[in-house]
C-alpha cells in the first residue's frame, strides 16, 4: 500500500468512527425508519454539512484531497469535533495533498537522542519534579536525575531507549505502575494518533504500531478507535515501587529548537504527600544511570 492510499484510508476510517459515534437526536434529526448502521447516515452527515450525498462519499471514501477550509470546517462542525479532531482532521487533508503538516517541516531520520549540552543542563536545573523530553515516538531521550529515579520501571536496564508505549503495552510492570491503566493506554494511542496524523510519512512510527499492533490486542483494538488526543496539561496517578502512591500534575511544552520533541514536567501539589514522595525519591539512588540516548533506530 503506497502513501497516498495509506492516507486515504486513514481519513476513510476517522470520517467513519467519528460518523457512527453521533446519533441523530445529538444532532437534531428525528429517528425515522430503521438504521442499518450506527450513528448518522451520510446524507445526515452530508446534511448537516452543507454538502452533497456524492461528495460527501467521496470524502469518506479518503478522497479528501483539495477540500477547502471551509469544506472541512463544516465537516468538523457537522461531526462535532474536538479541537484535536479537527486539528487532525486538517492534518489529513494536507498530508492527501502533499503539504508538510502542523507547520513543521517532516523528520527526515528518527530522533536520536538529546546532544544539546544546554538542554541537559536545563532538565537537571529542574530538581523538585521529574522532568524528561519524549519524541513521538514516545521514546524517553531524556531525563533528570528524579526523572530517572521516577521512570526506574520504564528505564530497566538501559540496554535500549526506554519507551513509554512499549513500556505501556508489553510490559507487565506497567499495569502496577499505573493504576489507572486503561486510562493511560487510550491517552497513549491517541497521542500516537494525532502524531501519525502530523506526519504520516513518519516510518519509525508506523513501525512502532506494527509491533504493539502485532503483540498487543489492546492496542490494535484502541488504534482501531482512531480517537485522537494531545497531552498539554493534567494530573495523573502512579504507583512506584520505592515511594508509593503518586499524584502528579503535569505540563508538556514544545521544544521550539527541537520540533517534534516536548519536554514534560510533573509536580506535585506544595505539601501534599505526593510531594513528599517525590522528595523521598529525589533522595534514593537509582540503581543505575543508564544511557539515554539509543544504540539503535527505533
Amino acid at each position: 500500500m503506497d502513501h497516498r492510499q495509506d492516507v486515504r484510508q486513514e481519513v476513510s476510517e476517522f470520517l467513519t468512527t467519528r460518523r457512527a459515534r453521533i446519533t441523530p437526536d445529538q444532532v437534531g434529526l428525528p429517528m425515522t425508519g430503521s438504521r442499518r448502521v450506527p450513528g448518522l447516515r451520510r446524507s445526515e452527515v452530508a446534511s448537516l454539512a452543507g454538502l452533497s450525498v456524492e461528495y460527501y462519499a467521496r470524502l469518506e471514501r479518503g478522497q479528501i484531497g483539495g477540500a477547502s477550509s471551509g469544506v472541512l470546517e463544516s465537516l468538523a462542525r457537522a461531526l462535532q469535533l474536538d479541537e484535536t479532531e479537527r486539528a487532525h482532521l486538517f492534518d489529513l487533508a494536507r498530508a492527501a495533498d502533499g503539504i508538510p503538516t502542523s507547520g513543521r517541516a517532516r523528520r527526515r531520520t528518527p530522533s536520536k537522542g538529546v546532544s544539546r549540552p544546554s538542554l541537559r543542563w536545563a532538565l537537571e536545573a529542574i530538581t523538585e519534579g521529574v522532568a524528561f523530553v519524549r519524541d513521538p515516538h514516545q521514546n524517553l531521550l531524556a531525563t533528570n536525575a528524579l526523572g530517572r529515579a521516577f521512570y526506574s520501571p520504564v528505564i530497566g536496564d538501559g540496554g535500549r531507549t526506554p519507551n513509554l508505549a512499549r513500556f505501556q503495552f508489553l510490559d507487565p510492570a506497567s499495569r502496577d505502575f499505573y493504576p489507572d491503566w486503561e486510562l493511560f493506554a487510550e491517552m497513549c494511542v491517541g497521542i500516537m494518533r494525532t502524531e501519525a496524523g502530523r506526519d504520516p510519512h513518519d516510518r519509525g512510527l508506523q513501525d512502532l504500531v506494527g509491533e504493539l499492533s502485532t503483540r498487543s490486542e489492546t492496542f490494535r483494538r484502541l488504534w482501531a478507535d482512531h480517537n485522537v488526543r494531545t497531552h498539554g496539561s493534567g494530573t495523573k496517578r502512579f504507583q512506584h515501587p520505592v515511594v508509593g502512591e503518586l499524584t502528579l500534575v503535569f505540563e508538556e511544552l514544545a521544544l521550539t529548537a527541537e520540533p517534534g520533541l516536548a519536554l514534560i514536567v510533573y509536580t506535585a501539589e506544595p505539601g501534599s504527600p505526593s510531594a513528599e514522595g517525590l522528595r523521598l525519591l529525589a533522595s534514593w539512588s537509582a540503581p543505575a544511570d543508564p544511557p539515554m540516548t539509543p544504540s539503535g533506530t527505533e
